[in-house]
């Protein structure tokens, strides 16, 4: 069965913060999420310039290509940012998050770097199927073995896009699509002011891309609206 991908993207810079650093890409094969780092210069310029990289990944690919290319192509952000750090100093010390989508037949591969994260509500859910999460968070605690027993360690994250090359790869996963899958790609914006349980039911509901992307931001909204939130839902459905 051919299918196609109706999706829907919204940001908000949120109740606290000045400007929005997010940055997000919503297209026909490619679908990505970039997280301007907080308290670093420049945060918006690395989300955008990482998204700008990543945007001639839109196109058919045959499906055993998926992962060479959505990891080329971060890959060329990173050297991207590297290269604009070292024509303007002032940018350094910029960096982002990312999470992408890009599909192709039946196969999706996702990337991620950081703390965007990924979501996957299955094909012909019951009230009762788990929202899947798809990506780990890049965090200290999660990245180092028995982080329960180091003192003091730190809560950020520990690997983003800076344009340094050690340690800033990211992890690709693969996932068969079928026709009623529906993704959350999303900034923490949403998933540090929304607790999951609302998340379940927003992305459970009856309603199209643009419905559940404007209520996950009002919810987000409605929590407090601490950081920059965006979203992108996608769904996945027959072509015509």
């Amino acid at each position: 069965m051919t299918l196609t991908a109706h999706a829907a993207t919204r940001t908000h810079v949120g109740h606290v913060r000045r400007r929005n650093e997010d940055a997000a890409y919503a297209g026909t094969h490619l679908f990505a999420v970039a997280d301007g780092l907080g308290g670093h210069p420049a945060g918006d310029v690395a989300a955008q310039t990482v998204i700008d990289v990543l945007r001639p990944c839109d196109r058919p690919a045959d499906a055993a290509d998926l992962p060479h290319l959505l990891g080329g192509a971060i890959h060329t952000a990173g050297g991207t940012l590297r290269e604009a750090i070292t024509a303007d100093p002032t940018l350094t010390g910029m960096g982002t998050t990312l999470v992408a989508l890009m599909w192709s037949g039946a196969t999706a591969v996702v990337a991620n770097v950081g703390d965007s994260r990924a979501y996957l509500l299955p094909a012909h859910a019951t009230p009762g199927t788990p929202l899947r999460r798809l990506t780990e968070d890049h965090t200290y605690r999660n990245l180092i073995a028995d982080a329960d027993a180091v003192p003091n360690l730190p809560a950020r994250i520990a690997r983003f896009l800076d344009g340094r090359p050690e340690g800033r790869s990211p992890d690709l996963t693969t996932h068969t699509l079928y026709p009623g899958d529906r993704f959350l790609l999303c900034s923490d914006g949403l998933t540090e002011a929304v607790p999951g349980k609302l998340l379940t039911e927003a992305l459970r509901a009856p309603a199209d891309p643009p419905q559940i992307a404007d209520h996950l931001i009002t919810l987000a909204l409605d929590h407090g609206g601490p950081d920059n939130v965006t979203v992108i839902v996608i769904d996945m459905k027959p072509a015509s």
